[in-house]
């Protein structure tokens, strides 16, 4: 199975300028758990997951006033709707994550997440005989 199998087409994507708290409200509306977050003047394309949002209040930062540009990812591993699952799932364990940008001719097509690997695991494990 392939990544484009499991990914979510819906990809959230705010603006650096995003408060924490209003890009949680646009993931929690859209029950995703992470934000594509597009910065042409910081290189393009970041992420922000539920984990960035939670490590920040938990520093007792303020969502109201921090930007999603001081929480963004920047350095992300893109996968290709083309790679296998377990090529996703490879990635996401050897760089300690849980979601990963899927680029379409260099644009977002979607997210993947642990979730939606194991959504398409989970029934095909099911299938074989015990």
């Amino acid at each position: 199975m392939l990544v484009r199998d499991a990914m979510s087409t819906v990809v959230l994507t705010i603006g650096p300028a995003h408060t924490l708290r209003q890009a949680a409200a646009l993931m929690s509306a859209r029950r995703v758990g992470a934000a594509v977050v597009h910065d042409p003047d910081a290189g393009g394309i970041g992420i922000l997951t539920e984990r960035d949002i939670l490590n920040s209040v938990g520093l007792g930062q303020d969502p109201d006033t921090e930007r999603a540009h001081a929480h963004t990812t920047t350095d992300v591993v893109f996968a290709a709707p083309t790679w296998t699952l377990e090529e996703a799932a490879h990635a996401m364990t050897h760089g300690g994550f849980r979601h990963l940008v899927v680029l379409d001719r260099g644009e977002p097509a979607g997210i993947v997440s642990v979730r939606d690997i194991i959504r398409c695991w989970v029934p095909a494990r099911q299938q074989v005989p015990a």
